[in-house]
Parts: structure tokens; C-alpha cells; sequence
């Protein structure tokens, strides 16, 4: 689906036609982040009892941030996770505001993950992937998500050349997707939803870039939400500045635009930050819309569903 911002205008198109809609010199800003098998089963000590846990986010040398499931797993509960012989023992150090637990294991996990834990496949997906590297978007190299940036699942290697063939070219950021994909906005007033803080990173090399085509009338093109919070939360009056570190941008209608010219996106669960993005971007009458427009054509949502050109 397209949609023109000016106009009100929808198209619909298939996805590869999307080239027909970039300029030479535009920009194409996309999320690198790659999901680890982030889902981990093991039980509590000395009781048995089994937990699952989700991590979330990475809080030191060898503490997570986690969701848990399992009965009464409170401050100071140990916990076994892995597979056979393979595993590793933490502890509950304490219970967050949003009701994750910050676990520190014996030792740093990351080199037993691949092992011992599986990808964190989204509920509505019922069943495992025949190929796990479908969840995988093909320029995702730096690990670190707990789901896939989307948007960028439906780009190929020859489309990507065809692209840069029109004279646009890609450039890279990233954002590690943690526990506001699964969270939606509860409150009534979204301005007291709080947004988990995800880490993200945007080089030097890219802030260039990205400010020198801004200074010559060049389109930026976000590729998914997460690259919009990365591009505006490194923003600044003087520009895009390197930018390494936590973000927790709620970006929802009201807010101005810094950076992002154009969005492709798929289309997102209601109540969610992401439809409030989006929403923010091409404004809440035109997405509502959009929306029972595709649903009436039965256009395919979430995770491997279609996707949205916001122009």
C-alpha cells in the first residue's frame, strides 16, 4: 500500500514496485539488528519448577534484563537455563518497574545462547520456521533483538541492487528490539505510557551522510519504526549527530518530524507505539483509513504480513 501524505491518495502495489517510487540521491536508513535466540527454558533452584525466560536486553558483563514466566520467581531466586548438559545458573537480583527481572548469570551467556536458546517467535506464529533465517531481514549482521525489525524482511539482495541502481543508496543504524514490541499502551493518556529504553547506535560515518543529503533537498527513507527512532532521537538543532547509547523516544501524534522524509512499514497491532508512530507521521485519519481499507482488501498484518510506503 502507498500513501501520499499530501493528497490523502492510497495505491495499491506489490512490494517489489517500490522502486518505481525512489529518486536518485534519496536515502534508505535500515535496522541492521539481527534477533538472537533470545527464549531460554529451565526450572528454578532447588524446587524444580519450570521457567521460561525472554531475554530482553543486555545490563552488564553477565546480568540480562529478562521477561520470566514461572510461578513466585521473586528477588534472590536461582535459576538453571539450557538444553541437556548445557546450561548456566543466575540469580533474581531484583524485580523492575515493568515487572521484568534483572538476572545476573554465573557467567556471560552470550557464547552458550546458541545453543541452549531458540528464537523468539511472535505468539501469532503457531509453529517453528523450517528456516530460522527467514525472521532474519538479509542486511541484519549485529545481534542484539528479541524480534525482527519487519519492515526490512521484505527486502531481497536484487532488490536492494535495483534500488541502488535508481541512484539511492542504503545506509545503516541500529536498534535493539526489546519489550515495547510487546507491550501496548494501556493508559488512557498516552503521554503516561513509558517506553522501555532499547539501545541503538548511529555512527559518524552515517550522521554525514545522511546530513549532507539534507542539506542538498534529498529524500530520507526509513526502512521500519525502529529506524525512525533511531534517526530522530539522534537529531539536534545543528543536525544528525553519532549517537550510542539508550533511547526510550514515544513518538505519537503531536510530535515533529526531524529527519524522516518518507516510511516503509508493515501494518501494526492497535494500542500498540507503533501504529502511534505511524500515525504521527502520516496523521491518524488518513492511517485509520488505510487501515480498514486494507483490512477490507485483506491485506496481511504483523510480523510477515504486507507493508506500507508512507511518501
Amino acid at each position: 500500500m502507498v500513501l501520499h501524505r499530501v493528497t490523502g491518495s492510497i495505491e495499491h502495489r506489490i512490494f517489489r514496485e517500490i522502486v518505481e517510487y525512489i529518486q536518485p540521491g534519496d536515502i534508505l536508513v535500515a535496522n541492521q539488528s539481527r534477533v538472537i535466540p533470545a527464549r531460554l527454558y529451565g526450572h528454578k533452584i532447588p524446587t524444580g519448577g519450570k521457567v521460561e525466560l525472554l531475554l530482553l536486553c543486555r545490563r552488564g558483563e553477565k546480568a540480562w534484563e529478562a521477561l520470566v514466566k514461572g510461578k513466585k520467581v521473586k528477588e534472590g531466586t536461582r535459576l538453571w537455563v539450557g538444553k541437556g548438559k548445557e546450561g548456566v545458573e543466575g540469580v533474581v537480583l531484583n524485580i523492575t518497574e515493568a515487572g521484568t527481572r534483572l538476572i545476573e548469570f554465573e557467567r556471560a551467556i552470550e557464547p552458550l545462547i546458541r545453543e541452549i536458546g531458540t528464537i523468539p517467535l511472535p505468539p501469532y506464529i503457531h509453529r517453528p520456521l523450517s528456516d530460522p533465517e527467514r525472521y532474519q531481514t538479509v542486511f541484519g549482521r549485529v545481534e542484539g533483538s528479541v524480534a525482527a525489525p519487519t519492515a526490512g524482511l521484505h527486502f531481497t539482495p536484487e532488490l536492494m541492487r535495483c534500488i541502488e541502481d535508481k541512484g539511492a543508496k542504503f545506509l545503516f543504524v541500529t536498534l535493539h528490539i526489546g519489550l515495547d514490541t510487546f507491550k501496548p499502551v494501556k493508559e488512557e493518556n498516552v503521554e503516561e505510557h513509558k517506553m522501555h529504553s532499547e539501545y541503538c547506535e548511529l555512527d559518524e560515518k552515517v550522521a554525514e551522510e545522511i546530513n549532507q543529503a539534507r542539506r542538498e533537498g534529498r529524500r530520507i527513507i526509513a526502512v521500519g519504526t525502529t529506524s525512525v527512532r533511531v534517526l530522530e532521537t539522534a537529531a539536534s538543532e545543528e543536525g544528525v549527530r553519532p549517537f550510542k547509547g539508550q533511547t526510550d523516544l514515544f513518538i505519537y501524534p503531536g510530535y515533529r518530524f526531524k529527519v524522516v522524509d518518507a516510511l516503509i512499514t508493515n501494518f501494526h497491532l492497535p494500542r500498540s507505539t507503533l501504529i502511534m508512530l505511524v500515525s504521527a507521521f502520516a496523521g491518524k485519519d488518513l492511517i485509520m483509513r488505510a487501515y480498514q481499507e486494507a483490512i477490507k482488501l485483506r491485506y496481511r498484518f504483523y510480523s510477515f504480513g504486507d507493508a506500507m510506503l508512507i511518501l
